[in-house]
């Protein structure tokens, strides 16, 4: 299987650890992968803002990216839920039926083929985890709270060879960080509340870490962090199974 790594742009402008750790992950479980150069958006931020047609130019570099791939694996599931349903909206020739239906965030597709082969990794801390929106309403990675439904594994499998970890259930475990993308922007107050109410219940729960498996998620709330000295370390999925957090 040809494999592609597909980098978000915010990730490789602000957090590349994490694709450090993406690679280096898929390194070590031995898959043979590439990661394209000339990346760039997915066109999300501008589709959902209104620019639309504006946002087809990147989807198509997009698509002319990773067209040739059996499989491309995401950081990040906001993006990927993007690309599966929002690339509905150019021509649906061949190469973006391939892209959309063979596109997965990397955590599903750890969690789902190489879950046994991770670790063991020692990581003696109380952690809280967060699974973005996208994931896990659009791609169904672990059972929202409002679903009366057989429940599905998502972020919580992925500790399965971590040792040493306090798993903290949060309040509202499934409620929604208040990032969303350009929402953070255009309704800058409630987006703000919304993470202080997240933020609120970890901190009195004396958890250490934040583990996501989307950095957009993370990236809003360690601005809140950050902004209000609160004592609340965040870090993506990948860098506690690559064991880079140090």
């Amino acid at each position: 299987m040809k494999i592609a790594l597909s980098i978000p742009c915010f990730i490789d402008q602000f957090y590349p650890q994490v694709g450090i750790a993406a690679v280096e992950l898929l390194e070590k479980l031995n898959i043979d992968f590439e990661v394209p150069k000339n990346q760039t958006c997915c066109g999300q931020p501008m589709a959902n803002s209104g620019y639309e047609d504006e946002a087809k130019k990147t989807y198509h570099h997009f698509i002319d990216l990773f067209k040739d791939y059996d499989k491309t694996v995401m950081i990040s599931g906001s993006c990927t839920h993007h690309v599966q349903h929002n690339y509905t909206n150019i021509e649906q020739t061949k190469d973006v039926k391939n892209v959309r239906n063979n596109i997965e965030d990397i955590s599903q597709f750890l969690l789902e083929h190489y879950i046994d082969e991770i670790g063991p990794v020692h990581f003696p801390h109380r952690i809280a985890l967060h699974t973005g929106c996208h994931s896990l309403r659009g791609q169904r990675f672990g059972t929202s709270s409002e679903l009366v439904t057989e429940k599905k594994t998502g972020l919580e499998g992925m500790l399965k060879h971590v040792t040493g970890v306090e798993v903290v259930p949060l309040s509202r475990p499934n409620e929604c960080c208040g990032f969303g993308g350009t929402f953070s922007v255009v309704h800058e107050a409630i987006s703000i509340k919304m993470g202080r109410d997240k933020l609120n219940d970890v901190q009195d729960k004396k958890i250490e870490y934040l583990i996501s498996n989307d950095m957009s998620c993370l990236m809003h709330l360690e601005g809140i962090i950050k902004k209000e000295n609160r004592n609340i370390k965040v870090a993506h999925i990948l860098e506690l199974l690559n064991g880079s957090i140090k």
